[in-house]
């Protein structure tokens, strides 16, 4: 599911939103359009690595015949990667009750740190959803971990292109094709964990594999 950091609707007004994308009759399932973790972090107004407090079941809005129900982890931030302008320190981070409306579940009262994107909306208050990237910080690689910080939002203007099937070919010449899906049966696998999508001076893209020796080498498109 895009979502355009620019938009800042409300808790109430999101939940109906994905009510109406997800009516009942269809199913239980929440689903969403992959993305590489770079994309996410271009299109996520917030990025933070946090552990989780607590989490409580909290009313969507003021309105007493609104019957939505978020859930409100309390968190303790640890590092801000985007965001600063919007919010200086997350408390709170929200997220649908329902699984069906993408509501994420995270482990409260532990040890263990995430990597949470999402949006914050017009109230301020930050909203998570399984549309976005959320990870156990563990399950990062170092490459992930160190993008966060610059690659990744110095080379927003790249695209990232999802390849499900053979012939998948690049579009712009800003373009860079994802094919971890293609190759290994899976999203988030070797290009996703080790590969950045770079801009280089003349406006064209292409991957980068981090912590290499320091001539940067650029690899192509067929060898991911």
């Amino acid at each position: 599911m895009g979502w355009s950091p620019l938009a800042a609707p409300s808790l109430a007004l999101v939940l109906r939103l994905l009510a109406l994308l997800w009516p009942s009759g269809l199913g239980e399932a929440c689903s969403c359009a992959p993305a590489h973790p770079q994309l996410h972090v271009c299109r996520s107004a917030l990025v933070i690595r946090a552990k989780i407090s607590s989490e409580k079941v909290v009313p969507a809005s003021a309105d007493p015949t609104d019957t939505q129900k978020m859930i409100r982890y309390e968190i303790k931030q640890i590092k801000m990667f985007k965001g600063f302008e919007k919010v200086k320190d997350v408390q709170y981070v929200y997220t649908p009750f329902d699984s069906s409306l993408c509501g994420v579940k995270l482990e409260a009262n532990s040890q263990r740190q995430y990597l949470l994107t999402g949006q914050v909306l017009s109230d301020g208050k930050v909203f998570i959803h399984l549309c976005n990237y959320i990870e156990p910080w563990e399950d990062l690689s170092l490459v992930q971990r160190e993008s966060l910080n610059h690659h990744y939002h110095r080379n927003c203007g790249c695209h990232i292109t999802t390849c499900y099937t053979v012939p998948c070919t690049i579009s712009a010449p800003n373009e860079c094709l994802w094919t971890d899906w293609l190759l290994e049966r899976k999203l988030y696998g070797y290009q996703a964990q080790h590969y950045i999508c770079m801009k280089h001076t003349d406006g064209t893209c292409s991957w980068y594999r981090g912590h290499l020796p320091l001539r940067k080498e650029f690899i192509d498109i067929i060898q991911p």
